[in-house]
C-alpha cells in the first residue's frame, strides 16, 4: 500500500499524507462530494475532480498489484520463478508489463511451436539458438532429430521445426515486445484507405497518413467508426528494418555461422508472424483507449456545463414539442414545475392550421400569463421557431421563446419513470414537459435521463460503455451535490445522485414526504426507511430545507458543524436569528479581528471549515448556477440564407470538442468555430477558452446553404 501512496503522490503531485487521509476516508466508505466538502482538512482541500482523479488512480494501481500477485503465484506454481522474474514484475509499472512478462509462462493454444516440441525438436532448437559452433554439419545434427512416429521424417523438417521454437521464445520476450512497441509507436505510421468509393462522412481518411504518435483523439475514434462502417481499411506501418537490426543486435551472436543464418531468418519470421500483428492491436488498442479517455472527459466537462446551466426562475414557460404529422404537443408549466396545461396544435405540414394554431397560442398566453415559449430543436423546430415568432409579434404582452437541446427528451418520455411521473399523458406530451422544465432547471430535469443519450460529447457510442457510466454519473453527482437539492420537492431521480442515497433510499425518502408530509429539519431524515446513521452523515449537507425552523438546514453547513456555526455567531456577537436576515454585513470583519486561525481554534474546526460555514451564513439557500449569465431568450427568427460573411452574432456554445466549438447563432444550424479561429493566442484544448453554455461573439467566416455548414471565429472580437 505504500507503494500506491508513493505513485499516487508522484503522479498527482499531492502530499503522501493526504494521499494516505484520503486512501482511508474512501476505504471506510465516504463519498467522494462529501470528502471533497467536509473533510477538506484531512485531504488537503483537494476538489471533487482531483479526488475522482484519484480513487480512478487507487482502484487501477491496487488491479495491478492484484494481477502482480496473481502473476507471482501462477509463475511460482509451474516451477518456473526465478529472481530475475521476481524483479522484473516488481518493476512493471502498467498491466501491460506484467503481461509481457506473464507470456512465455501462458497457457498456449496450439502452436507451431508447440507442436515442434511435442516432437522432440527443443534440445535441437537449443543448439541452434545458443549459436556456438560445433564439430558437426547441420543437416547431419538435425538429421538426428528424425523421428518418423513423432512426424519429424527429413533433417529440414527439423530445423523448420526448431526455427518455429525460436520464433515463439523471440515473441515472449518481455524486453523484445517493450522495445519493438516503443519504436513502433514513436516511429510508425497509420494509414488508411478507401474500402468503398461511395461519398461518406470519412472522405477525408481515404487516403491518409499520420505518424502514430501525433495522431489526435477525435481522429482515432473517426477511423476506428469508419473501419467498423467498412468504409476504410486500416494499417499500421512499423518501422520495420530498423526493429529488424535492433532484434539482430541482440540476439545475432554468430553472424557468420550457418546458426546464425537459422536464427536470423527464425527472427525474422518472428517479427513478421508473431510479433507485428500483435504489436499492431495493443498499440491500436491502447489508442483506442487513450482516445475513449478523453472522448469521456470532453464529455464529462460538457455534461457538468450543460447540467450547470442557471435555471430561468419565477417564470411561466410554455413547452413545444415541435412535429409535423401529429401536431406541436404544448404543456404549460408554473415556476414550480407543475403542469397546468396541456395542448395539441398543427401549424407545420402537412394541416399547415396555422390560423387555428395562432389563436390557441394567444389564448394560452393570456391565460396562463406565459412568459416564455421552449421550443425543442427537433423535427420541425424551425417552422415552429418562425410560427412562434410571427405570433408574439402580434401580442401586447411581452413574451420571448428560446430553442432548447432536447437530446433525450424523447428517451425520458418513453421511460418507466415518465409513466410514473405523468401516468395519463402521452409520451409527446410528457417530452412537451420536460423541454419547459429544462429552462427551469436542466438540472433536475436532465437528471432523469441517461446521461449518455443527452448528446455533448463525441463517439460516446464507440467507447467503453461501463467506463464512460461511471464517468458521467460522477459527474451527474458532482453537479447535484454542488448545487444542493431541496428535500421537499427533488424527484427519486434528483435525490439518488446525492451522496450516499441510492434509489431505493430515494423512493424511500419521497414514500415519507407524501405520507408524513413535508421535512421540517434534516434530522428528520433519520425517520426515514433504511436511512441510517452512514447515510445520514453522507447526504445531510447536501440536502436543504427553505422553511426549516433552523435556518442552517436551508445551507451547505453540515449538522455536525451546527454547534461550530453556533459559537462562530456568538463570538462574532451575532445569533442564529441574524442569518438571512441582512444583520451580517460585519460578520466577515468580525472574523478579520479576531484572527481566522484563533477564531478556528476556539471554535474547533479546521480554517477551511470554518471558512466554509462563514461564505453559508452570509449567503444561505445560495445557488451557485444563480452566478452565471442567463440563457439567450429570442424575438424574431434569423435563417442561414440571412447570414453573410463578416457579420458579428451573439451565440450559445452548445458543444465543445477536441477540434473546436459548436456554436448556436439562431439560424437552427450550429456554427463551427475551428480550435484555430478560437482566440487570437494559440490554443491546446477548446475548453480552455470555452464551455457549454458560454454566450460567446462569434464573426461569420464562410457559410455553405446546401451543405448547412457555418465556419465562425472568435479572433478579436472583444
Amino acid at each position: 500500500m505504500d507503494k500506491i501512496i508513493s505513485r499516487i503522490s508522484d503522479e498527482l503531485s499531492i502530499k503522501p499524507n493526504y494521499v494516505e487521509s484520503t486512501v482511508k476516508l474512501i476505504d471506510e466508505g465516504n463519498t467522494i462530494p462529501f470528502i471533497a466538502r467536509y473533510r477538506k482538512e484531512v485531504t488537503g482541500g483537494l476538489d471533487d475532480q482531483v479526488l475522482r482523479e484519484l480513487y480512478d488512480r487507487l482502484v487501477y494501481l491496487r488491479n495491478l498489484e492484484n494481477r502482480r500477485q496473481e502473476v507471482l503465484k501462477l509463475i511460482e506454481e509451474q516451477g518456473k520463478l526465478t529472481d530475475e522474474i521476481v524483479e522484473s514484475l516488481n518493476k512493471a509499472a502498467i498491466l501491460q508489463e506484467i503481461e509481457d512478462i506473464y507470456r512465455p509462462f501462458r497457457p498456449k493454444r496450439r502452436t507451431r511451436a508447440s507442436i515442434a516440441r511435442e516432437r522432440g525438436l527443443e534440445p535441437l532448437a537449443a543448439i541452434i539458438f545458443a549459436q556456438k559452433p560445433v564439430n558437426i554439419d547441420l543437416t547431419e545434427l538435425a538429421a538426428r532429430y528424425i523421428d518418423e512416429e513423432k512426424g519429424v521424417t527429413t533433417a529440414d523438417q527439423a530445423i523448420s521445426g526448431a526455427m518455429d521454437i525460436i520464433a515463439e521464445e523471440i515473441s515472449d520476450n518481455a524486453e523484445y515486445r517493450r522495445v519493438i512497441r516503443e519504436l513502433t509507436f514513436r516511429h510508425g505510421i497509420i494509414k488508411t484507405s478507401a474500402k468503398k468509393e461511395e461519398d461518406s462522412p470519412y472522405r477525408m481518411y481515404y487516403d491518409f497518413e499520420e505518424p502514430i504518435s501525433k495522431i489526435a483523439p477525435h481522429r482515432v475514434l473517426a477511423i476506428n467508426r469508419g473501419e467498423k462502417e467498412e468504409f476504410l481499411s486500416v494499417k499500421l506501418q512499423a518501422p520495420e528494418e530498423r526493429i529488424i537490426e535492433w532484434l539482430k543486435s541482440r540476439i545475432i551472436t554468430n553472424p557468420g555461422s550457418i546458426f546464425g543464418e537459422i536464427v536470423e531468418k527464425a527472427l525474422e519470421d518472428s517479427y513478421s508472424r508473431l510479433i507485428a500483428p500483435s504489436i499492431e492491436n495493443e498499440i491500436r488498442a491502447t489508442l483506442t483507449e487513450n482516445a475513449s479517455e478523453q472522448a469521456i472527459k470532453v464529455f464529462a466537462e460538457n455534461l457538468r456545463n450543460l447540467l450547470l446551466q442557471p435555471p430561468v426562475k419565477g417564470k411561466v414557460v410554455l413547452g413545444w414539442d415541435p412535429a409535423y404529422r401529429t401536431g406541436c404537443k404544448l404543456a404549460v408549466v408554473n415556476p414550480t414545475g407543475k403542469v397546468l396545461h396541456t395542448e395539441v396544435v398543427y401549424p407545420t405540414p402537412p394541416q399547415n392550421k396555422k390560423e387555428e394554431a395562432a389563436k390557441i397560442l394567444k389564448d394560452l398566453i393570456n391565460r396562463f400569463d406565459i412568459d416564455i415559449i421552449a421550443i425543442g430543436n427537433g423535427t420541425a423546430s424551425r417552422e415552429s421557431e418562425i410560427f412562434v415568432a410571427e405570433v408574439i409579434k402580434t401580442l401586447d404582452k411581452k413574451v420571448k421563446y428560446i430553442i432548447v437541446n432536447e437530446a433525450g427528451a424523447s428517451v425520458y418520455s418513453a421511460s418507466k419513470l415518465a409513466a410514473e411521473e405523468f401516468p395519463h399523458f402521452d409520451v409527446s406530451l410528457r417530452s412537451a414537459v420536460s423541454i419547459a422544465r429544462r429552462l427551469q432547471d436542466p438540472l433536475a430535469e436532465l437528471v432523469k435521463i441517461d446521461p449518455k443519450a443527452i448528446g455533448v460529447g463525441q463517439y460516446q457510442h464507440d467507447m467503453n460503455q461501463k467506463r464512460l457510466s461511471e464517468a458521467l454519473a460522477g459527474v451527474v453527482e458532482s453537479c447535484v451535490n454542488s448545487v444542493g437539492v431541496d428535500l421537499n420537492t427533488a424527484s427519486p431521480s434528483l435525490l439518488s445522485y446525492v451522496a450516499g442515497i441510492n434509489s431505493s433510499v430515494a423512493r424511500n425518502i419521497v414514500e415519507y414526504r407524501e405520507t408524513v408530509g413535508p421535512f421540517k429539519s434534516r434530522t428528520e431524515l433519520l425517520k426515514v426507511k433504511k436511512l441510517g446513521e452512514k447515510t445520514f452523515l453522507q447526504c445531510a449537507g447536501f440536502l436543504r430545507i427553505p422553511d426549516a425552523d433552523n435556518i442552517l438546514d436551508n445551507t451547505a453547513v453540515h449538522p455536525e458543524s451546527y454547534e461550530a456555526a453556533g459559537k462562530l455567531l456568538e463570538f462574532t456577537g451575532h445569533t442564529i436569528e441574524d442569518v438571512g436576515e441582512r444583520k451580517l454585513e460585519n460578520l466577515q470583519t468580525e472574523v478579520e479581528k479576531i484572527g481566522v486561525n484563533k477564531l478556528s481554534e476556539m471554535i474547533g474546526v479546521g480554517v477551511p471549515t470554518l471558512k466554509d460555514i462563514i461564505s453559508e451564513l452570509l449567503k444561505p439557500g445560495r445557488d451557485p448556477r444563480d452566478e452565471l449569465p442567463p440563457p439567450l431568450l429570442s424575438e424574431d427568427v434569423l435563417e442561414i440564407d440571412d447570414l453573410e460573411p463578416g457579420m458579428i452574432l451573439n451565440g450559445t456554445v452548445r458543444n465543445v470538442v477536441d477540434f473546436g466549438a459548436f456554436v448556436d447563432i439562431g439560424v437552427h444550424q450550429d456554427g463551427l468555430v475551428h480550435i484555430s479561429e478560437l482566440s487570437d493566442k494559440f490554443v491546446r484544448n477548446p475548453m480552455e477558452v470555452v464551455s457549454v453554455g458560454d454566450i460567446v461573439k462569434v464573426r461569420v467566416l464562410e457559410v455553405d446553404a446546401k451543405r448547412k455548414r457555418i465556419s465562425l471565429s472568435m479572433k478579436g472580437i472583444n
